[in-house]
């Protein structure tokens, strides 16, 4: 745990023994809150530390682009488009960076198969189906067109 967490975990433990003195129902709130927060930092430790690499085709289906979505950095990402037999390498990514590679022409459907490790030398494998139809799809709009989004 770093030092500003322990430094709120210590004042919110402080705050919930004065609170105890005042009225014990007000103690017994700022224990659960006390606790919600010491979980939160235990899950935010526990979180930390993985690579976690997507792939994704282009809205124009001509490019590939891989991109690390986790909170460490990637090496040795070997891409494999099945059954296409193009493979590609990419050295590595920091969190949060991605990479494209061209293609010579529109792909209409794939599979990629990424296999990557991370600074400890932990092998990751994971597959993307890659489609032309859904290429530049906004994972957050709604299956309905709701509030006038269409």
């Amino acid at each position: 745990m770093e030092k500003n967490q322990k430094i709120v975990l210590v004042t919110g433990a402080l705050i919930t023994l004065g609170l105890l003195f005042i009225n014990v129902f007000f103690a017994l709130i700022a224990l659960v809150v006390v606790l919600v927060l010491l979980m939160s930092f235990r899950i935010m430790g526990d979180s930390g530390g993985y690579p976690l690499i997507t792939v994704d085709l282009s809205k124009d289906a001509r490019e590939i682009t891989v991109t690390n979505t986790g909170t460490a950095r990637a090496q040795n990402i070997h891409v494999a488009l099945v059954p296409l037999d193009i493979d590609f390498e990419i050295t590595s990514l920091d969190p949060d960076e991605e990479s494209g590679f061209g293609l010579a022409s529109m792909l209409v459907e794939a599979k990629a198969v990424v296999t990557y490790e991370d600074d400890e030398g932990r092998q990751f494998t994971r597959s993307y189906p890659l489609t032309a139809l859904g290429a530049g799809r906004d994972p957050l709009e709604p299956v309905f067109p709701i509030f006038g989004r269409r």
